[in-house]
């Protein structure tokens, strides 16, 4: 009895684990987005990433990559958005 009360933990745990993923996949996209734009208000990039306009495109700093990085995590978001918990499931 004690073998099919583990099995059933086990299912249990790789259940909660997957709700866990699944939200911290959810949470990454907002929370980059969010980084990028108090560092840009709050000054944590370098000033010259302010005055960049006017002389090309910046790819440095911290700013960009916070974005790149959300951009990336959007995967999640879009999953949701189409309707499908997991990829290639209606």
């Amino acid at each position: 009895m004690s073998s099919v009360h583990s099995v059933g933990a086990s299912h249990d745990g790789r259940q909660a684990a997957s709700r866990l993923a699944r939200w911290l996949g959810l949470a990454a996209t907002p929370t980059f987005a969010i980084m990028a734009v108090l560092t840009a208000v709050l000054g944590g990039g370098s000033a010259d990433m302010l005055c960049s306009a006017g002389h090309g495109l910046s790819l440095g700093g911290m700013v960009p990559m916070y974005l790149l990085m959300s951009a990336f995590h959007a995967a999640a978001w879009l999953r949701l958005i189409a309707g499908q918990t997991r990829p290639g499931r209606p």
